[in-house]
């Protein structure tokens, strides 16, 4: 993902594991597998960064018991809610992608579920196409 951010978008990086300020996920905060804003985004932040200009938040699902509700419903409105356009979910269990967008009070009006090995073109502000053959091998 990011060589694939690089290429494409310069001006962005993504942040592995980032400590988000997410009011409406748990306690309040969430550690995004990757986070998408412009580069340089975290300096001064600390440990926690708020989401006001973060483009995409990614997850890849866990194998923890609570998958389902965590990374499925609660992560996803969450983002949502504090209006994050995009957030990209990299689904183990079912071999997918599941882009959600537009935000809109506190859950994001679509989604869209790909197969592993489809061209997905993520929507603005984000404005990149992944191709998702090689996910498959990272799936155990």
């Amino acid at each position: 993902m990011q060589r694939l951010c690089m290429q494409h978008r310069p001006e962005l990086w993504l942040y592995g594991n980032r400590g988000m300020k997410i009011e409406e996920y748990r306690k309040g905060r969430a550690r995004p597998d990757g986070v998408l804003p412009p580069f340089g985004f975290v300096k001064g932040h600390g440990h926690w960064s708020d989401a006001q200009g973060v483009l995409m938040v990614v997850e890849v699902t866990s194998h923890g018991s609570d998958t389902r509700q965590r990374d499925r419903v609660e992560k996803p409105d969450g983002y949502a809610a504090e209006g994050i356009p995009v957030h990209l979910l990299i689904d183990r269990d079912d071999c997918s992608v599941v882009v959600f967008n537009q935000p809109e009070g506190g859950r994001y009006r679509h989604a869209e579920t790909f197969a592993f090995g489809a061209t997905v073109k993520l929507p603005a502000p984000v404005n990149v196409t992944l191709d998702t053959v090689h996910l498959k091998e990272y799936v155990d």
